[in-house]
């Protein structure tokens, strides 16, 4: 069985699911980590503007922000290396590169990110 880092875009909290504006893929990915967690899977997800130093420390990862910026992320590695970027995978995909079992029926597809070029922190009592 394989591990799993999640290196994110900057968001106000660990998972992106508080404030006004909660983007739905989010609160899916973070349901399907802790499924992949639940098969045995040991998962690690780094949030850039909360843990910048383990994107800094991650060659491969301060490689990809040095030539593409932020777009690639989020970038989903197994094992230490690129599984997807800049998108979020569905349960299905992350289960099958993990060898974790079938997603429950999910769909194949990648979870599709809104566009939000808000910054949640900005609002009041988001991660209070």
């Amino acid at each position: 069985m394989k591990s799993v880092q999640v290196y994110d875009k900057p968001m106000c909290c660990a998972t992106g699911v508080c404030g006004p504006q909660v983007d739905p893929v989010l609160p899916q990915f973070a349901a399907d980590l802790d499924w992949l967690r639940s098969q045995g899977v040991p998962v690690e997800r780094f949030n850039l503007a909360q843990q910048p130093m383990a994107f800094i420390e991650n060659p491969l990862i301060h490689g990809l922000l040095s030539t593409q910026g932020t777009d690639c992320l989020p970038v989903i590695l197994m094992d230490g290396e690129i599984a997807s970027q800049a998108e979020y995978p569905s349960r299905d995909r992350l289960g099958a590169w993990a060898n974790a079992g079938a997603g429950a029926g999910r769909s194949s597809s990648s979870l599709s990110m809104v566009a939000d070029d808000s910054n949640s922190c900005d609002q009041p009592g988001c991660c209070e």
